[in-house]
């Protein structure tokens, strides 16, 4: 086996993407190469202290910059692009969280609209210890002091959408784009179906650990160093953007509302087991039913994002997606970057 090239690039703060499709690429690569990337958090790296509110430093709608977009030769629409993350680690020790007036799962919106002010807007600053693993929460209203686990992950990767759209980089669909899943994280594999020549694949919205649901709309923001091998399965579909792990399948759906997000999901998680595992579709439907576990991603974007996940040691051992996940870990593995 040939080395993979490797693509390093460190964007300008004019270099990054503000939406999947509509933005030119950065480069072109050929499915095998792996991209050692840095990326910008959310709010473009200008939330730095509690002081820095996002009304104040961020200008709308330039938020959530992404790395890329990477046109990837070979890649057209029936194609399925497989992003495996090698690694992804915060490139700061410190990582930014807000609550935003008039956005979040748990106060009005400008879409669930109601008679009461917004909440207040806040920032809090978290210390990441990258050498024992750990972010540290200070309550601003206590002396509350806790630590968390790391566990980074990417809120958003996607490609260009179908149909000639532009879409900005704070919705997730079937592109893919803001999903906000704690899935997308080291060793998984991401699959995208392609929908432009090139895919036209971009990433950012790196968190250093986010619960599930993101309930305030904001999770623990941060820069990342991130080491993704790109690959491609030419004449295969992915309606859905799907994960693969090395203990699960993962289904996601984004839609609002949240029962319509779910349903897609679910969906394309019994479809995966008809394709490519031998069910029938209603025996899908009833192992599924009864096996798949159902974490929410987000609860707080213009589209909520549902994902069904089912553990591999329950199917029949059959091969999915053509083994890539697995020839993508192996190359992780003898990577020395």
């Amino acid at each position: 086996m040939t080395d993979p090239r490797i693509l390093t690039v460190r964007p300008e703060p004019d270099e990054y993407a503000w939406t999947f499709g509509g933005a030119p690429p950065v480069a072109r690569i050929s499915p095998g190469t792996v991209l050692d990337l840095y990326t910008e958090d959310c709010f473009a790296g200008r939330v730095r202290s509690e002081k820095d509110l996002v009304s104040q430093v961020c200008e709308f709608p330039f938020l959530n910059p992404q790395t890329g977009p990477f046109h990837i030769e070979g890649a057209e629409p029936g194609d399925t692009v497989a992003v495996h993350f090698v690694s992804v680690e915060p490139a700061r020790d410190w990582a930014a969280s807000t609550t935003v007036p008039l956005f979040g799962a748990l106060t009005s919106t400008h879409t669930t609209a109601s008679l009461q002010p917004p909440l207040p807007e806040r920032v809090w600053i978290w210390q990441l210890d990258r050498t024992r693993r750990t972010a540290l929460f200070r309550a601003q209203d206590s002396d509350i002091r806790l630590e968390l686990p790391l566990d980074p992950m990417h809120g958003t990767v996607g490609v260009a959408p179908a149909n000639l759209e532009v879409r900005s980089a704070l919705v997730p669909d079937a592109h893919g784009g803001n999903m906000d899943t704690p899935e997308m994280r080291a060793g998984v594999t991401c699959y995208l179906g392609v929908n432009v020549e090139g895919a036209l694949l971009s990433l950012g919205d790196g968190h250093a650990r986010q619960g599930e649901g993101e309930t305030c709309g904001v999770a623990v923001e941060c820069a990342m160093n991130t080491v993704v091998i790109v690959d491609l399965l030419k004449g295969v579909t992915t309606a859905w953007p799907r994960l693969e792990s090395d203990t699960h399948l993962i289904s996601t759906g984004s839609a609002r509302p949240l029962e319509d997000a779910f349903r897609t999901a679910q969906l394309d998680l019994v479809r995966w087991l008809v394709r490519d595992f031998g069910f029938s579709e209603l025996d899908a439907y009833q192992f599924a039913t009864q096996a798949a576990e159902s974490p929410l991603a987000n609860v707080c974007d213009t589209n909520y994002t549902c994902v069904a996940k089912l553990r591999k040691e329950w199917l029949p051992a059959r091969e999915t997606h053509r083994g890539l996940h697995a020839r993508l870990r192996e190359t992780a593995r003898a990577l020395r970057l």
